[in-house]
């Protein structure tokens, strides 16, 4: 991807350098002393065409930014595309000389040999060489990489080599860039380089150890580790949890005017109660009902304000996206990436409307809270609008030359861009506006009542809120998270000493619940909260535990399967420093270390390796198959009569026969045949268009090449016809978090329609509708109504969730 634009009228601008970083590693010892750098005129350097070359990581951004340039660089300018990496840690083999300093073997990549030809061609031929991919570590170590790509970096940087970044891709951000470059920041690539590292050998020293222990094809890593031990420990909760029985009384009044209101039972003779059984609940009711009067004793009022939430970081971006949109984590950044990057809005062009959206800064520019607050100011008046600048502070370590996530514009209104973005663009750009519009607005004020009705010696408690001011709220409410409770309601005006009337006594048995199983929000706000990864890793993260079958994700709840189970108790057994938070969190903290300069890389992993190293060698010898499932039955072999030994398979826990190989009889562990996997008539694969058969998995039936494990396409076992909702999915089985089958629509989330009764496996003949079963007719459409051998429609609802 190439942008160019040539200028008539080149205006000289000087430029000066910021302040050269403290580089660090062997190549940065290297590199002789820089001149002072900035843009330069198409006559000077040794490029025979003259001139300059940006490189960036993607065409679309490439496309926003060639817009900007103009008044910005002197002569002809050419912006080409990188497509993100161009080398890497090759693809087969360790890569890295665990005995010299960690020294990495780096490779083009196969998919990057032509970019890079044409990078290094276009590069021979202009003065300056400006690598402006994105302002994090990973996009410092892409220009890194470039550089030393296209053959400007063999050991010392070129002169003409010049580092830009900015946050957002707007005209004033682009012009202070270029006028302040400077070079790579080697500190910067030194902390991608340990990761990349890190990553590497945790992953190639452990996934061998995997594959011979447990099954081919699983992996280990030192963060989706981590994470996959908080759902397996989420789960092991769940699991162990016992319900303990409770009781609630609540108790609705009358006031002499006739508004009706809840109170329920706080406390006897002073002294808060517990109620654990019908009995006790049975006397506190008799007891209530005795008392015959019922006077409120106190009545408390304070004003209660509620301030609005930070503006968007990496992970609350994420989270938020995934409460109020449903959006997985990689959707959500996948989105903010073409938000960033830019989108065409109409007479505008390509525009980029978001900041830069992997950041764990909230601070914002004063020029953009100059323009959200006049924004407030007049588009919801003075009295939304605080008297000072709110400020926020970011958590420790975080980089505040970053920017929060904002727009690049707060006068540019979602409403205004809608007809110019797609559906899922256009509701993640309103969320990022309303929530940074919102940080900047006054806040919400309430009146906080507390009630307390005298009931004979019993004391009931009603408690609720009004709402004086809006404030933020007029703009933005946060998503909530599972067991999070909603606000208390209103109250009607109490006095002390007024009498109630009784509506009547509600006793309600309860019983305690246990932790919720992580979303793809909780869990992202877990790793946060414990310092596991960073949340620019997290989509990836959460990608590859789906991938590799550790984790499921159904009805947005995420189950571990029993591969993940087994291999996470491996890890926790046998390698429990991979697996602890903390030991995690230190790491990310050295991580930071050496982003800062104060540490060489090279010693952070020799520290963590040599023992790691020891701790592997020792475990290969010592662990077999057999330590990691020790469960037994009395099961026999439907084939042989022979006992039955619970075994590890793709799709989870199984019986195999105690005389495999010779006897290859097999159960599912509730006792029913296991199904071979069957040749579906008609169905092919649509990677490879080989033969799909029917195959039984944890959650179900599915669809799956029988080329499995060269390709592992898989798809939804469909049932009946189209969806009778939307008309363009169809039902495929599902489960709920309590395991119970249902039958859903394919295009959930956009379409929820789900039914408890499976329906007939064949379509309507008359409308290709569902059918369902019917004992008098046999079958009825949910769609049209045509009842099997019926001559007139019938009419029938659906049963749905």
């Amino acid at each position: 991807m190439t942008e160019e634009l040539t200028k008539k009228k080149p205006a000289k601008r000087k430029a000066s350098a910021a302040k050269k970083p403290r580089r660090s590693g062997a190549e940065a010892k290297k590199a002789p002393a820089r001149k002072k750098a900035g843009p330069r005129s198409s006559s000077s350097g040794p490029g025979p065409a003259g001139g300059h070359l940006i490189i960036v990581e993607s065409p679309t951004k490439a496309k926003t930014l060639v817009r900007y340039l103009q008044p910005v660089l002197d002569g002809p300018v050419t912006v080409k595309a990188s497509f993100g990496h161009v080398r890497d840690l090759p693809e087969s083999g360790l890569g890295v000389d665990t005995e010299k300093a960690f020294a990495p073997t780096y490779k083009i990549l196969s998919g990057s040999k032509k970019v890079v030809s044409e990078l290094k061609t276009a590069a021979k031929k202009k003065d300056q060489v400006w690598l402006a991919t994105d302002l994090d570590r990973e996009g410092e170590a892409i220009a890194w990489h470039v550089a030393y790509a296209i053959g400007l970096a063999n050991g010392h940087v070129d002169d003409r080599v010049r580092r830009v970044v900015f946050a957002e891709i707007t005209p004033e951000a682009i012009a202070e860039a270029f006028q302040h470059p400077r070079d790579i920041d080697m500190p910067l690539v030194d902390a991608y380089q340990a990761r990349r590292v890190l990553d590497r050998l945790v992953g190639y020293k452990l996934s061998p150890l995997l594959w011979k222990k447990v099954r081919r094809g699983l992996s280990a890593g030192r963060v989706q580790s981590v994470a996959l031990r908080l759902v397996v420990d989420r789960e092991r909760e769940i699991q162990a949890f016992v319900p303990v029985e409770y009781w609630s009384i609540e108790v609705p009044f009358d006031t002499e005017d006739k508004q009706r209101f809840t109170s329920s039972l706080h406390s006897v003779a002073g002294e808060r109660i517990e109620i654990n059984n019908e009995d006790d609940a049975t006397r506190h009711v008799e007891a209530i009902r005795a008392a015959g009067t019922y006077q409120v004793s106190e009545v408390r009022k304070r004003q209660q304000k509620q301030n609005p939430p930070r503006p968007f970081i990496t992970s609350t971006l994420q989270q938020e996206a995934a409460r109020k949109l449903g959006f997985s984590a990689r959707k959500t950044m996948v989105i903010a990436q073409q938000l960033y990057e830019g989108v065409e809005v109409g007479s505008e062009g390509q525009v980029g409307l978001i900041t830069y959206m992997r950041t764990d800064s909230v601070h914002l520019a004063p020029s953009a809270i100059d323009e959200m607050r006049e924004l407030i100011k007049t588009r919801y008046g003075e009295q939304y609008l605080p008297e000072k600048v709110r400020v926020f502070k970011s958590k420790k370590g975080a980089q505040e030359a970053h920017e929060a996530i904002r727009p690049t514009h707060a006068a540019r209104h979602p409403d205004d861009v809608q007809r110019h973005l797609e559906p899922d663009q256009q509701r993640l750009y309103r969320l990022i506006w309303e929530r940074s519009i919102a940080c900047q607005m006054n806040e919400a004020v309430f009146d906080q009542t507390s009630v307390d009705i005298a009931a004979g010696d019993h004391l009931l408690r009603a408690t609720g809120r009004v709402m004086l001011f809006d404030g933020f709220l007029v703009v933005y409410r946060e998503g909530r998270d599972d067991g999070e409770d909603e606000a208390e309601g209103q109250l009607p005006d109490l006095a002390e000493g007024q009498l109630l009337s009784l509506v009547d006594i509600i006793p309600t048995q309860h019983f305690t619940q246990p932790p919720p199983r992580f979303t793809e929000a909780s869990l992202v706000k877990a790793l946060e909260e414990n310092g596991i990864g960073r949340p620019s890793t997290y989509a990836a993260t959460l990608s590859t535990l789906v991938d590799r079958e550790y984790i499921t994700i159904d009805q947005r709840r995420i189950f571990p399967t029993d591969t993940g189970m087994v291999v996470t108790d491996l890890l926790v057994e046998h390698f429990p420093q991979i697996v602890d938070l903390k030991f995690t969190a230190d790491m990310e903290e050295e991580l930071d270390e050496i982003a800062l300069g104060h540490k060489e890389w090279p010693e952070v992993l020799r520290t963590f390796y040599d023992p790691f190293e020891r701790l592997l060698e020792k475990k290969d010898k010592e662990i077999t198959r057999d330590d990691l499932i020790k469960e037994t039955t009395d099961e026999l072999c439907p084939k042989c009569g022979g006992p039955m030994q619970v075994k590890l398979g793709r799709y989870g826990k199984f019986l195999s026969c105690a005389n495999y190989p010779e006897c290859k009889g097999t159960r599912q562990l509730d006792g029913k045949e296991r199904p071979e996997p069957q040749e579906v008539p008609g169905e092919v694969c649509d990677d490879c268009g080989a033969p799909m058969l029917l195959r039984h998995g944890r959650y179900g039936e599915f669809l799956g090449c029988s080329r499995y494990p060269d390709c592992k396409f898989v798809r939804s076992k469909t049932i009946g016809g189209k969806c009778p909702k939307c008309g363009e999915g169809k039902l495929s089985q599902r489960r709920t978090k309590r395991g119970k089958a249902f039958y859903g629509c394919t295009r959930y989330p956009e379409c929820d329609y789900a039914l408890w009764t499976r329906p007939l496996d064949e379509p309507c003949p008359k409308c290709g509708g569902t059918m369902m079963p019917d004992e008098e007719r046999g079958g009825v459409c949910l769609s049209c109504g045509h009842a099997q051998g019926a001559n007139e429609p019938a009419t029938t609802d659906a049963p749905s969730v």
